[in-house]
């Protein structure tokens, strides 16, 4: 299946929706820190989640050992300035999709180290702010599964 990866995530209701997304897609997610915020106990309850919705969750200190972890892999930069409609490319089992944050985005020194054809952006109306990531994540994930057949769904 593919893994989703967050950049340095700042708000926990986003990252919670993911958590439960890819909980329900057969995902599985990496947080890249520092985030934001932290997972206690606590704020996961409140968030509706438990667990089990972290069966499939990987925490890396930064990006260097995120990218150590997924060497071998294909990571698809997903951004507002990618070149490429994430629906215009065939997706691979085990692609990494990865994200940035939702205040900054992806860095430039991440970004211009992927290739132009895996900088993937989801088409959108001129002169709008971009997606809630959370909403941005789901698209993209699941044109991803689609491409697969649903593999494993119901």
């Amino acid at each position: 299946m593919f893994h989703i990866a967050l950049f340095e995530p700042q708000i926990a209701p986003n990252t919670g929706n993911i958590i439960r997304l890819t909980a329900n897609n057969g995902c599985h997610l990496h947080l890249i820190e520092p985030m934001g915020f932290d997972l206690e106990e606590k704020k996961l309850r409140r968030a509706g989640l438990d667990y089990r919705d972290l069966t499939n969750v990987t925490m890396h200190p930064n990006y260097e050992a995120f990218s150590q972890a997924m060497k071998g892999r294909r990571i698809l930069a997903c951004t507002t300035k990618g070149s490429r409609p994430h629906d215009q490319i065939e997706y691979q089992p085990d692609d990494v999709l990865l994200f940035g944050s939702e205040t900054s985005g992806l860095p430039d020194e991440i970004r211009d180290n992927i290739d132009s054809d895996l900088k993937l952006r989801i088409p959108m109306q001129s002169n709008n702010r971009s997606l809630n990531l959370s909403n941005a994540v789901a698209i993209i994930s699941y044109e991803a599964w689609r491409q697969q057949g649903f593999e494993g769904g119901l």
